[in-house]
């Protein structure tokens, strides 16, 4: 029974010797390919494998990362049997390891204490001996068989020590006062460098791998994290209406991964506005009548108002602006510099920008502005005005050809003539060749849109109800220099066969029937003053009224 006992111990204590601990390991991010929703974040560390099968502790991994999009690179000695993922490992194994910063600074907090405590001994030796003096001092003078000049040369002696011991008390007592100051200046620094060290999350992929040769072993690790995402941001500057622009092509990256990108290789790919500078469009106007009410509450929610067809409703009450000619709308270094740096891969699914230069993102949730290349835009400017619907001019800039600059959509910052004017949006997914950027609203054209009062008015013709409408628009150029003004009114259309509709007076507008939009094309020269009239008349039955008319 004895010897069963100690056999079984025997087997106990060698199993648990020849149980394989896990490989600990930190991972450092490399590289980033940051997508408009995610980022492929790539990681690499270094480890020693013995031979045979290992389990693999790869810590610093993000905290969110998809772990069917993992992928672990390995030379062809080893293979990756399994790959998991977790926010809560627990290992009876596992190392706190200390950073380099934070270890420095204990060591030496170690080395001082143990320097206090040489100084504390020090001290303690001398006063002993100081205390000892003393007391032989008083047996010496009860002492009767000393003659003067030996009790003379005694005193003197006990003088001149009991002066060297207390000198050497008082350096010893600066030395322990300088050495306390240091070692709380230590323990202040603490919190300093922890916290200046870089953010580390508590994710770790555990990985079970077989190798067929025992040694070093580098890894790399890819895997998609959603949080993670950058939006494209441009900065517009022009001094004046005959000069190019100047864009700035520029990424607002934000990741939270749990992990900062420090030195990293950075990609960005496309794959997966203060007062509103946009220039307004305008959208076809119909009129129809006001529903009865009584036939409302009869048919309850699921009625339509009579009259309109489904497709118009929710649209025939306001005027929402659109147009049926324009589609809708690391430091800061020098322009060769940064594009040198910038490489632009175009193919059938996205556009990627490879940036050269290393960038640092934390893990802050932040917003970290990217500079990825200046392009100098040849333009043509042209004035733009909807006095129905914004009083302002709108100075219009139109690029040709603006496919290749491989723009995407994003919010604009604009100076114009060395002021910020504020923000509009660029839009290049549209049809048009022409890109057309809104640069924002130009004070020194005013505009002035009032309803003429005389030449408007209403009359009852039997059952028929008719109303005419009649607007001056007024325009000056208080500019130095000649200007192009595309300008855009509307008169409403019928959506019903018993509303008749009449454009009286366009004042040679260029008129679209189908949308009754007008528009002009006005050349306007310096401090010149134009006067345009529009006029219209709307005839329905006096027994109803048109609601948005």
């Amino acid at each position: 029974m004895f010897k069963k006992t100690i056999l079984s111990a025997f087997l106990l204590v060698t199993t648990i010797a020849l149980a394989q601990k896990p490989i600990f390991t930190t991972a450092k991010v490399k590289a980033a390919t940051v997508y408009f929703n995610a980022a492929e974040i790539s990681q690499t560390t270094n480890l020693n494998l013995p031979l045979g099968t290992s389990e693999i502790v790869i810590k610093n991994v993000a905290v969110d990362l998809n772990e069917n999009s993992v992928q672990i690179g390995a030379p062809a000695t080893v293979t990756v049997l399994s790959v998991q993922f977790t926010n809560d490992y627990v290992s009876e194994y596992e190392i706190d390891l200390r950073s380099p910063a934070l270890k420095r600074v204990k060591d030496s907090i170690v080395l001082v204490q143990k320097e206090i405590l040489k100084v504390g001994n020090a001290k303690n030796a001398e006063t002993k001996t100081l205390s000892l003096l003393d007391k032989n001092q008083q047996v010496s003078g009860v002492n009767s068989g000393l003659n003067v000049m030996e009790l003379m040369k005694m005193v003197d002696y006990y003088k001149a020590k009991q002066t060297e011991i207390a000198n050497t008390i008082n350096t010893l007592t600066e030395k322990e006062q300088k050495l306390t100051e240091i070692l709380q200046k230590l323990n202040n620094k603490l919190e300093v460098d922890t916290s200046k060290e870089e953010k580390t999350s508590s994710g770790k992929l555990i990985v079970q791998v077989m190798n067929n040769l025992a040694g070093a072993v580098p890894l790399d690790i890819t895997y998609l994290s959603n949080n993670a995402s950058w939006t494209p941001f441009y900065d517009l500057r022009t001094e004046s209406v005959t000069a190019p622009i100047n864009m700035m092509y520029k990424a607002q990256v934000v990741q939270n991964t749990g992990i900062d990108w420090k030195k990293v290789k950075l990609t960005l790919s496309s794959g997966v506005p203060n007062q509103n500078n946009q220039a307004p469009l305008l959208n076809s106007w119909f009129l129809n009548y006001r529903p009865n009410l009584n036939e409302v509450v009869m048919t309850g929610y699921g009625s339509k108002k009579k009259g309109v067809p489904t497709q118009l409703q929710g649209r025939v009450a306001g005027v929402q602006i659109a147009n049926e000619e324009m589609d809708a709308q690391p430091i800061m270094q020098s322009e060769s510099s940064i594009s040198n740096y910038t490489t632009v891969l175009e193919n059938q699914l996205n556009i990627s920008f490879d940036i050269d230069i290393p960038y640092d993102i934390l893990s802050n949730g932040k917003v970290h502005s990217v500079s990825l290349k200046e392009i100098k835009l040849p333009a043509s400017y042209k004035f733009y005005a909807v006095p129905k619907a914004e009083k302002d001019a709108f100075l219009l800039a139109e690029i040709i050809d603006y496919s290749k600059y491989n723009l995407l959509r994003g919010e604009a910052n604009i100076i114009f003539e060395g002021m910020y004017v504020g923000k509009t949006l660029i839009e290049p997914s549209q049809t048009s060749d022409t890109l057309s950027l809104s640069m924002g609203r130009d004070k020194k054209v005013t505009i002035k849109r009032e309803k003429v009062v005389d030449q408007s008015g209403t009359k009852f013709l039997s059952s028929k109800k008719e109303q005419i409408f009649t607007f001056d628009i007024t325009l000056r150029n208080n500019k130095k220099e000649a200007i192009e003004m595309i300008l855009k009114d509307q008169y409403p259309l019928s959506s019903n066969k018993d509303i008749e509709i009449e454009l009286l007076q366009s004042d040679h507008a260029k008129v679209n029937p189908e949308t009754g939009i007008l528009t002009w094309q006005l050349q306007m020269k310096s401090n010149e003053t134009r006067k345009i009239r529009i006029s219209y008349k709307v005839r329905y039955p006096k027994d109803q009224v048109i609601d948005n008319l």
